[in-house]
């Protein structure tokens, strides 16, 4: 599937482990920048545990929490009053000041339009912390947005960390609890514009660890026969590939080594058997992926090639 890296949002159930051990098998055949739970921040400040601990494979990243619940669930913190509050906004603020000066990026999940408010305020407070040690906070799905608060990403510097195939997944359940606040789900093209940085992820296992397809989610704002859902959200293919490629690759810091098919870069490349340039966007869905390297070396498909 074309993927040379990930940003694993496991908490704490031991992912970080089997990648250790897959590493030092050398049977890992992608780059892991590994998250981990909040609650264990001062635990990780007092060892000296900071973010970019590891290797080129393998390093630990950000400090992961949550805002509110789902769409799906009915309990997405929103404006009018429903939803469920998992951090309060004080709590937050202070989870963020103490992983910044422990060394730590935030990236916090918020779906509704009040979590990505609190969100944002929270991020504005502190960042007489996070700013000067030149940290990268990021809010995970940034589902619902008012008008408002989109242009607040690019002024705050915080990315916006997004599922394109998110829209086209959850477009009847947004249209059934959230009606016409829809305006402002899945904002991507707005982000885009206002100069946000978005970056593109899959959200697997809850969507498919699929970057062609979500590329192709992000470009045509639909997967099925549907016309596409707000049309108006829909990125470009470049747009699309800089949020799946180069974006991601500036959130951890590495944005001079990877990302990019540039002399002097990691060669992290996908080979596919067609331009995604080249052609109508309706044909990305047969865009394949012909063969994988990692860092110079073939992970998948090596040639020669048919």
């Amino acid at each position: 599937r074309g993927v040379t890296a990930i940003h694993d949002k496991d908490g704490w159930l031991g992912a970080l482990r089997v990648f250790q051990r897959l590493r030092d098998e050398e049977s890992l055949t992608l780059r892991v920048w590994q998250s981990l739970p909040h609650e264990h921040v001062d635990r990780l400040a007092a060892v000296g545990v900071a973010s970019g601990l590891g290797d080129d494979l393998l390093r630990v990243g950000y400090i992961k929490a949550f805002l509110d619940g789902t769409l799906g669930s009915r309990t997405a913190l929103l404006l009018d009053g429903t939803g469920v509050e998992i951090t309060p906004y004080e709590a937050f603020e202070d989870v963020v000041r103490r992983s910044a000066r422990a060394g730590f990026p935030v990236a916090v999940h918020a779906i509704g339009d009040l979590a990505n408010r609190r969100a944002l305020d929270a991020f504005e407070a502190t960042q007489d912390e996070w700013r000067p040690r030149g940290l990268r906070p990021r809010i995970e799905h940034a589902q619902l947005l008012v008008p408002e608060d989109v242009g607040r990403f690019a002024a705050l510097g915080v990315a916006a960390s997004v599922q394109f195939s998110h829209a086209p997944s959850d477009r009847d359940l947004a249209d059934r609890f959230w009606g016409a606040r829809t305006d402002g789900a899945y904002a991507f093209r707005s982000l885009v514009d206002s100069g946000a940085l978005v970056a593109n992820g899959s959200d697997a296992p809850v969507e498919e660890l699929d970057p062609l397809l979500g590329i192709r989610a992000g470009v045509l704002r639909t997967l099925d026969e549907r016309d596409a859902w707000h049309p108006e959200q829909t990125v470009t293919v470049e747009q699309a590939l800089h949020a799946t490629c180069v974006a991601p690759a500036w959130l951890t810091g590495d944005e001079r080594r990877r990302g990019k098919l540039l002399p002097g870069y990691l060669a992290d490349l996908v080979v596919v058997d067609r331009d995604p340039f080249d052609g109508p966007p309706e044909e990305l869905g047969e865009v394949a992926v012909v063969a994988t390297m990692l860092g110079g070396r073939w992970v998948h498909g090596a040639p020669p090639w048919e």
